[in-house]
């Protein structure tokens, strides 16, 4: 699923993943009902009304001021009261895009966004704002984002939420919320680097000495640079001097913050020539609609690792055995039947001898 239509996706989110305590919804709770059938959305919108857009999506530079617009929409019959705040963007070990939870406070683009006058709206601890909104209603929502002078260049993801309050009388407290997504770039040098780190290697030999083993292979992607990325991985794996030479193609189009990691694993099989020479290459890729003005360079990491031949080498080692074995026991049938020869001739000839007068 693209960036672009997960985004939509989370967007157009109404009620759907309920969550106890303040904890942000995930794509999991989509099957839990929304509190008392409350359903909302919040969207991208001009000074009047929702304009269509997924996201927000603003270049800016260092010290510049951004306008722009929410709608937040109770869709229900009813008059339900929200929480409204910005926070920063992270990426989930799952892969999809979240904010911090509501308890955390920003510390980067999130804590860059400032809300405009509302009517009727109070103010909330730790940032935001919350209000009542009546049943069918919809109310226009001015933002201001102030970048510091300070901020560095690069991607600063961030997101702005409509969290549906609990009846204060409720006894079991449910927080749910929808989301638009925030994309920052701040303007300066873009840098576009990936590498793998943590890098994990095991050799499983196969119990079946006429099957190669297998080499998994386990390490993170870690993104360097200052721009979002995904990346295309290869790993390579070759016997001495390149023997047998396999690959395998890893395709992570999840996105990958600045400055966080995604997971990769790989499954490669290999025959067991001792030792194993290869490399993980990796593939800086944009995402969605995302412009990166620079080269878009590999890196690769070197690996290593044993491949011992043990099954190989018992089977070779019993070979040997049995021959060995077979052999032994044949030189001896056969001293056995040389000895009883020797014998019967011996006798014979005592015979010859006794038969001869003297």
């Amino acid at each position: 699923m693209s960036t672009r239509i997960a985004t939509a996706i989370t967007v157009l989110l109404v009620g759907l993943g309920v969550l106890l305590g303040a904890g942000p919804a995930t794509a999991d709770d989509a099957a839990a009902d929304p509190p008392a059938g409350t359903t909302w959305s919040l969207q991208p919108a001009s000074s009047e009304a929702a304009d269509g857009r997924v996201s927000l999506r603003q270049h800016v530079d260092p010290g510049a001021t951004v306008d722009e617009h929410l709608a937040l929409t109770n869709h229900g019959a009813d008059a339900a009261r929200f929480a409204v705040y910005a926070s920063d963007g992270v990426v989930t070990d799952r892969g999809s895009f979240d904010l911090l939870p509501s308890d955390q406070a920003p510390t980067d683009g999130g804590s860059w966004v400032a809300f405009g006058d509302v009517a009727a709206a109070q103010p909330r601890d730790g940032g935001g704002f919350t209000i009542d909104v009546a049943g069918g209603a919809s109310i226009i929502i001015p933002i201001r984002i102030a970048v510091p002078s300070d901020a560095a260049p690069g991607d600063h993801p961030a997101g702005i939420v409509a969290e549906l309050l609990a009846d204060a009388q409720t006894q079991v407290h449910l927080s749910t919320r929808v989301g638009v997504r925030l994309h920052l770039r701040v303007s300066g040098e873009v840098v576009a680097s990936l590498a793998a780190k943590d890098v994990d290697v095991q050799y499983r030999p196969s119990a079946n000495p006429l099957a190669p083993g297998a080499v998994a292979l386990s390490f993170d992607i870690a993104n360097r640079g200052n721009v979002r990325l995904a990346a295309s991985s290869t790993v390579t794996l070759t016997g001495p001097f390149g023997m047998l030479p396999v690959r395998a193609d890893i395709a992570t189009g999840r996105e990958i913050l600045p400055g966080q990691t995604a997971h990769a694993e790989a499954s490669l099989p290999v025959w067991p020539l001792l030792l194993g020479f290869g490399e993980i290459t990796l593939q800086p890729q944009p995402v969605g609609s995302d412009e990166i003005d620079v080269a878009l360079r590999t890196s690769t990491t070197a690996v290593t690792v044993w491949t011992p031949p043990w099954i190989h080498l018992g089977v070779l080692l019993l070979t040997v055995l049995a021959w060995w074995l077979i052999r032994r026991q044949r030189k001896r049938s056969a001293a056995r039947v040389q000895a009883a020869i020797d014998a019967a001739v011996a006798a014979a000839r005592n015979s010859e001898r006794e038969a001869i007068p003297a």
